[in-house]
């Protein structure tokens, strides 16, 4: 195991370890052991009780959080015609076709999210291979693939978030920068809370809500108690 820097020593004595905090507690610390030079995300980290190997424990969606992520995606839309039109006027950043698959096989990514129209996807599907392991591959799940483009386009400038379960049962998402108001990260943090809780497969026995982490970029992991989060 690497050995942590001095810095991230320094602020892990802020954390215990053994206490999972009420989430505002939690949001304080994060801003307490940033030590990033720059506007560090915060990130949480749900470990949960699930088995991602059968498809009906499988959880995968989106979410737009209250607040944003305090960062501006770049969508790219595979559209033709009006549809096209349509998500130049919504915003999208970059709109084509074909001229846009031979971009990408050609090894460009300037781009965060991709949104296609499902008569695109038979087109789309070709760079399966090169989106699929970055996970930028549009789907129906987390509402990429869809005719409504104005409403996609949308949703992901206003701070809308993918999830997705890992192999091990975990979920990371993206809940804001350490400068944002610690009201707007415990607001944002509680959108995503609910939302775990909503999608919860009915075919999962246990406990389902193992481990709730929130912390920074490069900084120390805090424990979160789940009973302190206020949900809808």
């Amino acid at each position: 195991m690497a050995k942590k820097g001095k810095k991230f020593q320094e602020v892990a004595k802020l954390v215990d370890r053994s206490t999972a905090y009420a989430i505002e507690e939690a949001v304080e610390l994060v801003k307490k052991t940033n030590f990033a030079k720059f506007d560090a995300t915060v990130e949480v980290a749900f470990r949960l009780g699930v088995d991602p190997k059968k498809a009906d424990q499988q959880i995968r969606g989106a979410v737009v959080l209250p607040n944003g992520t305090g960062k501006t995606q770049k969508v790219l839309v595979f559209a033709k015609g009006e549809k096209a039109k349509e998500a130049e006027a919504a915003g999208a950043d970059y709109v084509g076709d074909s001229d846009f698959i031979t971009k990408i096989q050609q090894g460009w990514f300037e781009f965060d999210v991709i949104v296609a129209t499902p008569d695109m996807m038979g087109e789309v599907g070709k760079l399966g291979r090169v989106l699929g392991p970055k996970g930028l591959m549009p789907n129906p799940k987390t509402g990429t693939v869809t005719f409504d483009v104005t409403k996609a386009v949308a949703e992901i400038k206003a701070g809308k978030v993918e999830y997705r379960v890992d192999k091990a049962g975990n979920i990371h998402v993206p809940i804001g920068k350490v400068s944002f108001e610690n009201e707007k990260l415990v607001e944002n943090f509680n959108t995503i809370f609910d939302t775990m809780m909503k999608v919860k497969p009915a075919a999962a026995k246990g406990t389902y809500m193992k481990n709730v982490t929130i912390t920074s970029t490069m900084a120390p992991g805090i424990k979160v108690d789940p009973s302190s989060v206020t949900v809808k």
